[in-house]
């Protein structure tokens, strides 16, 4: 890595010379790109192959049109072709929000993160979703399929947790299609894409937009379940207030279950991961009956 850091080093110098006294950070490696933070100040992000690099241009084309439409603070991600082409915006300065986080919210701040939240949602669904599909927007990632995750994902789960994954799935076969259709969305809204201010708690920015996409809007409010039922009943109240639409909570709530089967489907083979996708579902079967 040290040599890649190198090279990375060096590009953004390049285009940057003020930054060669900077300190540099990899922030992180992940299987798509290498993220530099520069100074506590600059997030750069350099692609590890084709596809990432596909990815990149798309996620910087969407949020051309999504940062002026919301009041939320998105990054303002800049393309330097390179090569090697890379991107870079300003830090959002700030950290994930989990649920320990959450709990220990006055309900002040819990208020206006549920308010924050549902305007960005009702801001971002009020782009044009053929307009965000021409500049790249893609269906969002499907559900596993109800075969694979009955094969793979309920003999992982406990024997006393069975039943009810099995009436999840059979649920949601019979759902129908979302009422709202089809919309641009986040579709990502956990505490991981989040900046937070735990200091002011206050919610400085959200970012991570790559798999942002179309998809069905109840789908959306699923992802902040990660963080607190609460704060994802807050939004859904807020967001009905804003936009005049009246939302299906069991539809949101066997969403957020299905999710959870799909994902632990998805890496029922992966002992490092399967753990946290059993507690994740564990963790939603108790919020159905509690």
């Amino acid at each position: 890595m040290a040599g890649e850091e190198d090279q990375m080093r060096a590009a953004i110098v390049r285009i940057f010379p003020e930054l060669s006294a900077a300190k540099f950070t990899v922030a992180t490696t992940g299987w798509d790109s290498h993220a530099i933070d520069v100074d506590d100040r600059l997030i750069f992000k350099f692609p590890r192959r084709e596809s990432a690099k596909r990815d990149l241009l798309k996620e910087a084309a969407l949020l051309a049109k999504v940062r002026p439409a919301v009041t939320m603070t998105v990054p303002n991600m800049r393309i330097h072709q390179g090569p090697p082409l890379f991107s870079e915006h300003e830090k959002l300065k700030g950290d994930h929000l989990l649920s320990s986080d959450y709990d220990k919210l006055p309900e002040e701040a819990r208020r206006r993160l549920g308010n924050d939240l549902a305007q960005f949602y009702s801001e971002l669904h009020r782009l044009d979703a053929n307009l965000m599909r021409a500049i790249g927007a893609a269906p969002i990632k499907s559900m596993q399929a109800p075969e694979a995750i009955r094969s793979n994902a309920l003999s992982a789960l406990p024997a006393d947790l069975g039943s009810l994954a099995d009436e999840t799935v059979r649920a949601f076969v019979s759902l129908p299609p979302d009422p709202y259709g089809s919309t641009y969305g986040f579709f990502d809204g956990h505490g991981w894409n989040m900046a937070f201010d735990h200091a002011r708690c206050r919610l400085n920015g959200i970012y991570d937009f790559a798999d942002s996409g179309i998809g069905p809007l109840h789908q959306e409010f699923i992802y902040s379940n990660f963080i607190s039922t609460d704060l994802t009943e807050r939004i859904v109240t807020s967001y009905e207030a804003l936009t005049g639409r009246s939302l299906d909570r069991r539809r949101i709530s066997l969403l957020t279950g299905m999710h959870r089967l799909s994902e632990l489907s998805e890496f029922a083979a992966d002992s490092g991961h399967v753990a946290n996708m059993i507690r994740g579902f564990t963790q939603w079967a108790a919020s159905t009956t509690g």
